[in-house]
């Protein structure tokens, strides 16, 4: 396997281990806030977190942006032109990590709207069929994927199903907004696919999160009664959730998928599914049933057949 295609892959696998385990934070937090007041304030943390972060890389880039500026050749001209370059790669960073943060907030209200009218269960498997809408809507932006992969994404569904379905399967009200969300997030890692090689990754995770935090907390102070006591009384999960699930989380999403094919990244993104089940068995101490236990190893079994090599590369490529 190539060295850049591990590296990409660990990252992506780290942030659904810290995701995984933020479903317990949440489910921590909801007990003090409301879900708009808990995603308006650890976004707003996560964006906080990584701005010292882009000072830092701004004050290592910028040396090394110096020295090659003063070893290229003078003239008006290239200052003119590195000028208007720096121009448009600003407004593509504030298009990406708007529409980046507009996806994010849109989607998580759809899932919060979707679980008052559905089970746990069921939201967690539709919101994970991003998996399979992914390579469907990837096919509008000519992406193209091969067989190994769509292998994958069965049995990446059916250990979804295994893991979060009881028995039987209805389409209502609240499994209609929940399959919203999960187009939004299956939108959100194309956009993201698309602006990552043309922007500052962590900048873009840092807009993202102003956007996201500022629009969740206009609806808190329209549709909840957020307080500061309540707020610092979740100052734990609302900690992990801002710096881990949000801080460090999204940016490696953001870092990871970078040269990755949004197929091979949703699959592997998707096991925070199966984290998810691990760390409640581990720090809530929830019992796994062979049902769930089958479930993990089927996702375990698509991460791998996602990541065997193509001969003809046609997972990487566009036509």
């Amino acid at each position: 396997m190539d060295k850049f295609i591990l590296r990409q892959s660990l990252l992506l696998f780290l942030t659904a281990v810290i995701w995984g385990v933020a479903f317990v934070a949440q489910s921590a937090g909801m007990d003090y806030v409301g879900p708009f007041t808990y995603n308006g304030v650890r976004c707003i943390l996560g964006g906080l977190v990584l701005m010292p972060c882009i000072m830092l890389l701004d004050r290592i880039q910028g040396s090394r942006s110096n020295r090659a500026r003063e070893q290229a050749a003078g003239g008006d001209s290239l200052v003119v032109c590195s000028a208007q370059e720096d121009k448009k790669e600003r407004n593509t960073l504030l298009v990406g990590g708007m529409c980046c943060g507009l996806l994010l907030f849109t989607a998580s209200s759809f899932q919060q709207f979707g679980i008052q009218y559905t089970t746990v269960g069921k939201a967690g498997f539709i919101t994970a069929m991003y998996i399979l809408l992914v390579p469907l809507l990837g096919l509008f932006v000519h992406k193209k994927v091969g067989m190994k992969v769509w292998i994958g994404v069965a049995f990446a569904v059916c250990g979804l199903y295994l893991l979060c379905m009881g028995n039987g399967f209805s389409l209502k009200m609240g499994d209609a907004l929940v399959m919203v969300c999960a187009v939004l997030f299956s939108l959100h890692i194309l956009v993201i696919d698309y602006f990552s090689p043309k922007v500052d990754c962590v900048r873009m995770s840092c807009i993202q999160f102003w956007v996201c935090g500022i629009l969740s907390l206009l609806c808190s102070f329209l549709l909840e009664s957020p307080d500061l006591g309540s707020i610092l009384a979740a100052w734990k999960p609302v900690c992990y959730g801002g710096i881990m699930s949000c801080g460090v989380a999204y940016t490696l999403q953001i870092v990871g998928q970078k040269g990755m094919n949004p197929t091979v990244a949703s699959l592997i993104l998707s096991l925070e599914s199966v984290v998810s089940v691990v760390a409640g068995f581990l720090i809530l101490h929830q019992t796994m049933s062979g049902r769930e236990l089958l479930g993990c190893l089927s996702m375990v079994i698509a991460m791998v057949l996602a990541q065997l090599p193509q001969r003809d590369r046609e997972c990487v490529t566009d036509v």
